[in-house]
């Protein structure tokens, strides 16, 4: 498994060392686009023009917080109805978080370091939602304490930790859901029964409680748009389950799980809420609940790009066919969504010297015999490859930085840099 450490140094860097003064980059139009031919994602001409003027040491992640706007405002025009709530474990760079607070942005938090984040890059604890389910009773205290109203909860104890430290709050249940595969399933580690969670919203209103709703979430990276009508039919009964005891629920969480286009193609954020909206209407045929959506991936992944280099190659045998590929980037500094494969990169040279390629086995740095990023899943690079040469990893952006572990094997965590308009923010 992936020692999955949050990233505790997570504020983008504004300066790399270098004294080359950077040139202002084309702002909002920096979009990633879309190579149609091979579906490869193109990231925004600022990432790769700052990483030429500035060469900073590698490994490192590259923000573009133009583009992370971009996305933003995408996702708001496809549900122009709901409350667009970015959940800050994707990537919790101050200036990730605070390009969204200035967009008017809420934000999904799991921790009081998370809250914290928030409140210094310009929120307010009142566009906070403490969506974790599993949290003590004295960070529930310092987030109400923060001015967070909203929790969500899946079991009697922690709702009545809400209700003694955070009274009168606002409560959602997260249901368990059975919805189709995605890259990254949740499985059963959140969430409860229809029949737990009505029970659950019951009691909320006696302990003097606001019960709003319900949360689900179907998988990260989620790549069926229909993947949530059935988990809003299962909000459907318990909406109707908790008013035949009175209770009136108003609103309906469906999380996150907007798929990002690796190395093949996703469906566009219109395509999910077309179908989102439907099945709300089928599910809800009367007045239909208050929508959250709470996206991280589909926000930040295009906007990031991780320079790294090569520190090895090997081929184990004369006869194999495939080269091993080490990078100084693995599985435990930022590479942790390569667990099983599940997230597939893009990979390019950055300098390819032309000739012809070959099949490559891509692997981290570090001494455990986990840290291959990539066995089963076809990769090529030219065979001039050398040490040295440097790889680009694209659309990087969600889940990188902030799953790098501390320091595994004295590997610093995955140092970050926010770029806006092409400047490295902070820079004057």
């Amino acid at each position: 498994m992936v020692n999955r450490h949050p990233h505790r140094g997570s504020s983008c860097t504004p300066h790399t060392g270098r004294a080359q003064a950077p040139r202002p980059g084309s702002g909002p139009a920096n979009l990633t686009l879309v190579n149609h031919r091979d579906h490869i994602p193109v990231p925004p001409p600022a990432l790769r023009r700052f990483l030429a003027e500035h060469d900073p040491p590698t490994p490192c992640l590259v923000v573009d917080t133009d583009t992370v706007v971009a996305r933003y405002r995408t996702l708001a025009a496809a549900f122009p109805q709901a409350r667009i709530q970015y959940a800050v474990k994707a990537n919790p760079a101050h200036d990730v978080v605070r390009v969204l607070a200035e967009e008017g942005a809420w934000f999904d938090v799991a921790s009081p370091a998370e809250i914290e984040l928030c409140l210094a890059a310009g929120s307010d604890g009142r566009t906070l939602s403490y969506g974790n389910t599993v949290k003590k009773p004295a960070d529930i205290a310092r987030a109400h304490a923060a001015g967070v109203t909203e929790y969500t909860c899946e079991a009697d104890g922690d709702l009545h930790a809400i209700a003694a430290h955070a009274p009168g709050a606002q409560v959602s249940v997260r249901l368990l859901v059975d919805p189709p595969d995605s890259a990254t399933p949740f499985g059963r580690k959140f969430g409860c029964s229809p029949a737990v969670a009505t029970d659950l919203l019951v009691e909320a209103a006696a302990l003097g409680l606001d019960p709003v709703g319900v949360s689900m979430h179907v998988g990260s990276q989620q790549r069926d748009p229909h993947a949530w009508d059935g988990a809003i039919a299962t909000a459907a009964s318990v909406f109707g389950a908790a008013a035949a005891h009175g209770v009136h629920l108003r609103r309906l969480n469906i999380g996150g799980g907007l798929a990002t286009g690796y190395r093949r193609p996703a469906p566009e954020p219109a395509d999910y809420a077309a179908a989102i909206t439907g099945a709300l209407r089928a599910r809800f045929p009367g007045e239909q609940p208050e929508l959250v959506v709470e996206p991280g991936r589909a926000v930040v992944a295009d906007a990031g790009l991780i320079r790294a280099e090569v520190v090895l190659i090997s081929r184990k045998d004369p006869g194999d066919d495939h080269r091993w590929v080490y990078l100084d980037i693995g599985r435990y500094n930022g590479l942790a969504e390569t667990e099983n494969e599940a997230i597939t990169y893009p990979v390019e040279p950055v300098d390819p010297r032309g000739g012809p390629d070959g099949p490559v086995i891509l692997a981290g740095p570090t001494c455990d015999g986990d840290d291959v990023l990539y066995q089963r899943t076809p990769y090529r690079l030219p065979e001039s490859l050398r040490a040295g040469d440097r790889i680009d990893i694209l659309a990087a952006g969600a889940y990188t930085a902030s799953y790098s572990s501390v320091a595994f094997n004295g590997i610093p965590p995955l140092r970050t840099y926010c770029i806006r308009e092409g400047r490295p923010t902070g820079a004057d």
